[in-house]
């Protein structure tokens, strides 16, 4: 009878589980989604053809599985990965960054977004302020905006001087494959959307108070200078897709699709492997019949309002 018990409460603690973890991607997606219903009857609108919530969550899950397989193989090999994301603003790098290190060691999966840079870094060597966050034996860096954005946003707003952006033109293949040969696996993303659909998601960034953050002069300015980020990008790939390291494009018109599809394009480009792990036994509490819990005041905890 005991067994039986035990079976049980294992099954519902399993699927307390899955709930937990279902939940957690709900929130995610009625994250993005806080919109006024005619905002939200417009997008859907423009979207017809989206994966529908359940396949999204299914097949989300399944790579996220494997995600932990890749992570647990880098640390056992002491691989070093290098993943940049890249594209036009709100082309949906964070979305994919999001579910990529969802369920991932944060010890072994960093995610790095550099702000502008200080008056001092701005004296520096330009690639310098970007090396000392390459991963070590055993991590993977995910780069929200790299070292690129000398080829873009600094270079359409003037932020870079033309012999700047030259000099970039000309360092960044050599640099990248120094980083190759150094044993770092480099793969490089541009997520890519319609002008429309970068309109209609500032506008809904506008009207949605949850995501007005999102919003900053250079992304209003990117409106402005869309054919010039176009020209910029275009130039950036015929002068920096090597094949060390090439481009990437993730067509994000669709959200979901461009999330699944990044993923389950960055497994394929590493041979990870199921590694070998010990087997983990919880080991019995120790108990000491003379110890007394303390009672501690109730000024101490948190209230509980929900």
């Amino acid at each position: 009878m005991s067994n039986d018990n035990d079976e049980f409460g294992a099954a519902d603690w399993l699927r307390a589980e899955l709930e937990d973890t279902i939940d957690e991607d709900f929130e995610l997606e009625f994250e993005e989604a806080a919109l006024s219903l005619e905002i939200a009857r417009i997008y859907k609108k423009a979207h017809p053809g989206t994966l529908d919530r359940a396949t999204y969550f299914r097949e989300l899950i399944r790579l996220q599985s494997e995600l932990i397989k890749l992570q647990d193989w880098v640390s056992h090999t002491k691989e070093k990965v290098v993943v940049l994301f890249e594209g036009r603003d709100s082309a949906g790098k964070g979305g994919v960054i999001k579910r990529l290190s969802q369920r991932l060691n944060p010890r072994i999966v960093r995610v790095v977004a550099l702000p502008a840079p200080s008056d001092r870094e701005k004296t520096q060597w330009y690639f310098q302020r970007y090396v000392p966050h390459l991963p070590a034996g055993g991590e993977i860096v995910l780069f929200d905006r790299s070292w690129y954005n000398r080829a873009g946003v600094e270079r359409v707003m003037g932020f870079a001087t033309p012999g700047e952006v030259e000099d970039f033109f000309n360092d960044v293949p050599a640099f990248e494959r120094m980083l190759v040969r150094s044993g770092i696996r480099l793969v490089k993303y541009w997520f890519s959307i319609t002008d429309e659909e970068q309109q209609m998601r500032f506008l809904m960034r506008i009207h949605d108070p949850m995501k007005q953050w999102k919003l900053s002069p250079m992304d209003l300015q990117s409106r402005v200078r869309w054919e010039q980020y176009t020209k910029a990008k275009e130039e950036m790939f015929e002068r920096t897709s090597i094949p060390e390291a090439p481009w990437y494009i993730v067509e994000g018109n669709d959200k979901r699709r461009a999330r699944l599809n990044c993923i389950d394009h960055l497994l394929a480009q590493i041979p990870y492997a199921p590694v070998p792990h010990d087997r983990i036994a919880l080991p019995d509490r120790v108990f000491n019949p003379e110890y007394e819990r303390a009672v501690l005041p109730r000024e101490l905890y948190v209230p509980q309002k929900y």
